[in-house]
């Protein structure tokens, strides 16, 4: 069968692979028919390897080269014996997060953050942009009839920018700051207006990618960091000048962060959701005297899914305004991976059409 495969960095290959094979009792066999490219996969093609691995992973033993895909929604063509949740011809959204559940972190439902995690599309032998791929009962999650594969497929990007606002403590008639309009940026933009913040502000450099998140018409602010002082214009238009509630960091830049903590009030929530590259200076007296909480927020519950479902069928929550295009599987990397990283990209999402 076919599939994308990550062997090295800038070596994106569409390669013949060996079908999947005998099922273990919990686990699922399934056909992907729509699966998202994340900026974590253009970061692997780009700078990588970061995630995937030339060594065997410690729980899946998955190596190099790695079948991508993590956002994917598909149709379930086979179950292992003892799987109960889903069935043959059953559409599904994948939670792509898998690890022991014997040690501390699985133990509390957060198997991502032990020491032997594994993701699917990066750290697991299957991926979405291949055929077929086989996953944990666990992370198929069965589609409602009125939730389309596409957004079945934006459903893990979304549930990061939920999280994001979850983690950011944010309520009805507050304000945020998101500091960059990348995928993420636009999700958590999406959530918050869900979640009813009133005055949202988006910073963001590149000026196609502004001009997209306008186009979103999602009722943001819409800031140019090159050109503005993010922070002096936000404290202009809060109550008393004391500037937003949380902010949301999503570029992975330090002076992103800085404007993150210079632009929240006293007491607000900074939180930071872009991986950040290497390290950067920062002014811890300036979060105690603000008496600032400072988060981090890495993937989101892995029982969210149904929220998700939710959110999207209320109509507050319409993901699918950051999907740019559809391509198929043997355009991934001149469509998809080459039109997302071309210096003053407006693109947020492509969706990989795997079946055609």
């Amino acid at each position: 069968m076919k599939a994308v495969r990550f062997h090295g960095k800038h070596d994106l290959r569409i390669d013949d692979v060996e079908e999947p094979g005998e099922l273990a009792p919990d686990q699922v066999l399934v056909r992907p028919t729509f699966c998202g490219i994340c900026g974590t996969d253009l970061h692997e093609f780009d700078h990588g390897p970061t995630w995937t691995s030339v060594s065997s992973n410690p729980y899946s033993g998955a190596t190099l080269p790695q079948i991508l895909g993590h956002e994917f929604s598909g149709e379930v063509l086979a179950v292992g014996s003892a799987v109960t949740s889903v069935s043959p011809g059953d559409r599904v959204s994948i939670q792509p997060q898998i690890g022991p559940r014997e040690d501390y972190f699985g133990r509390r439902n957060l198997p991502f953050l032990g020491p032997n995690a594994s993701v699917v599309g990066l750290s697991w032998p299957w991926g979405g942009m291949a055929e077929k791929a086989i996953v944990q009962e666990s992370n198929a999650i069965a589609l409602p009839p009125d939730i389309t594969d596409q957004q079945g497929a934006l459903v893990e990007p979304a549930a990061v920018g939920v999280h994001a606002v979850d983690r950011a403590g944010i309520k009805a008639g507050d304000s945020i700051l998101i500091t960059g309009a990348g995928t993420i940026g636009a999700m958590a933009a999406l959530a918050a207006r869900a979640s009813g913040v009133t005055n949202i502000f988006v910073s963001e450099p590149n000026a196609n990618r502004r001009e997209r998140l306008e186009r979103m018409d999602i009722g943001v602010t819409v800031l140019d960091p090159l050109s503005t002082d993010i922070a002096a214009h936000i404290r202009s238009t809060t109550l008393e000048g004391v500037g937003v509630d949380a902010a949301i960091e999503c570029s992975g830049n330090g002076r992103a962060f800085d404007t993150c903590i210079d632009s929240v009030r006293a007491q607000g929530v900074v939180v930071q959701v872009g991986l950040m590259s290497g390290r950067v200076e920062a002014d811890p007296f300036r979060w105690t005297v603000k008496d600032l909480t400072i988060r981090g927020s890495l993937n989101y519950p892995l029982t969210i899914w149904p929220r998700i479902f939710s959110m999207m069928r209320s109509g507050l929550f319409p993901v699918e305004k950051v999907v740019d295009a559809e391509v198929g599987m043997h355009d991934v990397k001149e469509q998809g991976f080459d039109a997302l990283l071309a210096p003053g990209s407006a693109k947020l999402k492509i969706l990989v059409s795997v079946n055609t």
